[in-house]
């Protein structure tokens, strides 16, 4: 609960009030009528503004089920309280100065997090690491904001406040911090933060029934039929803690018609944005060195950069001994479950990996930021050429001003209702 109102709305509940006038956390009870009874609650109180939302708020902690959460719920929508709007608590910290929209949205980052990598940037980003060099900047434009149009004012006496030699040398900063910032922010951005696996590899080497087992389903089609798989098979799963999406995609084969090569082209840009790839080779085969060799080429050839490759000798259970080199390949049996393990366990080491390499911000923050930063770029980029030019830093002025709302955007020192909906409209919850 938030609001002014929050002390007023407790003691309606029937909680005493001797206890809502200072920040503590003690214990009442609620009456919820028939049959239910008195609940207990353990809450929270914050009579002041020391809250996330920077307004009196409280928590009321009891028993978790839903019957009685809704008629505690429904309890204190009768004494003044109503339902939040999703985001709503956020947007209130927001308002209230708590937090800025890139840490708003972080908030978001963290109830979405699907792993250990998604949660990490979050929290970085809930931490002020992306908004805190967006405001320096801002702040440096701002002064030298003030600098030319002070010199504006001063015209007719020839007073120069900053130098067009050190006005362009520090613009230039500007727009190189403004690049570097703009690539971290789309290093995740550019889609999903959840993993992509595919399976590729010839017709028949064991991929459905492969994926069949690393996510302990039957979606995927199994038969001795060659060429079972035709379209991309997806299925939502878990690599430890992590969600990922699995991919089996059509055996790579010449194709012989216009649904074949419609596959072969589905599976292989399926398989161009994966972040790992299982290469699948029929281990039961008495000659596979041939095979090899086409999956390695064909691995070098697609993906993007940052893609892990692994090649997996299938089919294990069916020969006595297999002479695949162990140290490039991995072995494994989807039918006797033998090898799996250490597939799941090369995955999740690929793509630990990955975020620790990864920077970046939430997914939502780049999307709504990209427009933002360009102009901002732009601006300043037209401001420095304008300077050189000696347009005017009447002209000048107006580019930096330009520039320095629009880094204001990003963090929410400016902002409009339009852009508060598209930040908090997101949020499926009222936190």
């Amino acid at each position: 609960m938030s609001g002014p109102d929050v002390a007023a709305t407790l003691a309606s509940m029937g909680i005493p009030s001797s206890g809502l006038n200072h920040t503590h956390r003690f214990t009442s009870r609620v009456d919820l009528g028939d049959p239910l009874g008195h609940l207990a609650l353990d809450i929270m109180l914050w009579p002041d503004r020391r809250s996330y939302t920077g307004q009196p708020s409280a928590e009321l902690h009891t028993v978790g089920s839903l019957p009685v959460l809704s008629r505690l719920t429904d309890v204190a929508v009768s004494c003044g309280a109503r339902a939040a709007r999703p985001g709503e608590f956020t947007m209130r910290a927001f308002l209230a100065g708590r937090l800025d929209l890139t840490q708003a949205e972080a908030v978001l980052g963290v109830i979405d997090a699907e792993g250990r990598g998604s949660l990490d940037h979050a929290l970085r980003q809930l931490s002020g690491n992306l908004s805190r060099p967006l405001e320096s900047m801002r702040s440096t434009l701002l002064d030298l904001l003030a600098d030319v149009e002070a010199g504006l004012d001063f015209v007719d006496e020839d007073i120069e406040f900053v130098s067009d030699e050190n006005l362009i040398a520090r613009l230039e900063q500007i727009v190189a911090e403004l690049a570097e910032t703009a690539r971290v922010m789309q290093q995740r951005g550019g889609g999903a933060a959840r993993a992509k696996i595919a399976l590729r590899g010839e017709p028949n080497a064991g991929k459905s029934q492969l994926l069949n087992c690393l996510t302990t389903s039957q979606t995927a089609i199994v038969a001795d039929v060659a060429g079972t798989t035709r379209d991309v098979v997806s299925i939502d799963g878990f690599v430890g803690d992590r969600r990922v999406l699995w991919l089996d995609t059509a055996g790579i084969e010449a194709a012989t018609d216009g649904v074949s090569q419609q596959s072969q082209d589905q599976a292989t840009e399926a398989a161009r944005h994966a972040d790992v790839r299982l290469w699948c080779i029929d281990g039961s085969r008495s000659d596979y060195s041939d095979a090899v060799r086409r999956l390695r080429d064909e691995a070098t050839t697609s993906g993007r950069t940052g893609v892990v490759d692994f090649f997996l000798a299938t089919k294990c259970d069916l020969v006595d001994a297999l002479t695949i080199d162990s140290n490039e390949t991995l072995v494994c049996s989807a039918v006797t479950g033998d090898g799996i393990d250490g597939v799941i366990d090369a995955i999740r080491n690929a793509l630990d990996g990955r975020d620790a390499e990864e920077t970046g911000s939430v997914v939502g923050t780049a999307a709504r930021c990209r427009q933002s930063l360009d102009r901002a770029q732009e601006a300043i980029v037209t401001a420095i050429e304008l300077t050189r030019t000696r347009r005017g830093h009447e002209f000048v002025s107006a580019e930096m001003r330009l520039a320095a709302q629009c880094l204001g955007e990003v963090t929410g020192a400016v902002y409009t209702d339009d852009i508060l909906d598209r930040v908090f409209g997101r949020f499926c919850i009222g936190k």
